[in-house]
């Protein structure tokens, strides 16, 4: 049975190549997957609102549904565009629901398993924003406001994040802080550094001793996923071919 770990696919419309091509590798997993880490960012935007006002996301929603009903556990980190996920998640898809990085044990591989958007601690701009965003205020209101609130967040949300990230890619390296940090999670014991957020795809393993790192890259323009098979973390690619 397969063990997969999957990022950023940022969907906003069924009718989108991307949306289209992971309905697709999602029901190929079907009564083969034990496990699928969502690593986060899979919505361009979601908050969890008891109304479920984002219809859009019925086929998405119907496909992980059927892959839990293959025998699949969905393991789900809230990301930046995605959070407070809500009952639908947590009740309808059984999801396992994590707000931050945990550490846990797969395979025998001691993972520290994160969407990643807290790795760049210099970025203090947007970790106030995370704090602003995550807090129990705002699950609060996402029980208590009407929907349409939403929209709003979306619309900056989407502005801020667009209009930023080539900026930051240009600003810092990455791959460099991946790898920093990765170098600080080993010191602590762990084996393993599985990461999304920065839409970028590498693997890289450190010696002595040793330290797997995954950065899943995304599910846009690259379709990139991570899978582990025998211990071993891998970086994979989607067909695109129908």
């Amino acid at each position: 049975m397969r063990t997969i770990f999957l990022a950023d696919a940022h969907l906003t419309e069924p009718t989108e190549p991307n949306y289209r091509l992971l309905l697709r590798f999602l029901h190929e997993l079907e009564g083969t997957t034990e496990t699928l880490f969502i690593m986060g960012d899979l919505f361009d935007f979601w908050l969890g609102f008891p109304s479920h006002p984002f219809r859009q996301h019925d086929p998405l929603l119907d496909a992980l549904m059927a892959l839990k009903r293959s025998g699949c556990r969905l393991i789900y980190f809230e990301g930046n565009h995605d959070f407070h996920l809500g009952p639908l998640f947590r009740e309808s898809l059984a999801a396992e629901i994590h707000t931050g990085p945990i550490v846990r044990t797969v395979q025998g591989r001691r993972l520290y398993l994160c969407h990643g958007d807290q790795i760049n601690r210099a970025d203090r701009g947007y970790r106030l924003l995370r704090l602003v965003l995550h807090n129990a205020l705002v699950a609060w209101g996402v029980n208590h406001f009407p929907p349409s609130l939403a929209l709003q967040i979306k619309e900056r949300l989407q502005r801020t994040s667009k209009a930023g990230y080539h900026q930051k890619s240009a600003r810092w390296d990455y791959r460099d802080i991946i790898c920093d940090f990765a170098r600080s999670l080993r010191e602590q014991g762990c084996d393993g550094l599985v990461t999304g957020h920065f839409h970028l795809a590498f693997h890289e393993e450190l010696a002595s001793p040793r330290f797997t790192i995954l950065s899943l890259g995304d599910w846009m323009e690259r379709f990139t996923y991570g899978e582990i098979e025998n211990g071993e973390l891998l970086l994979k690619s989607y067909s695109q071919a129908p």
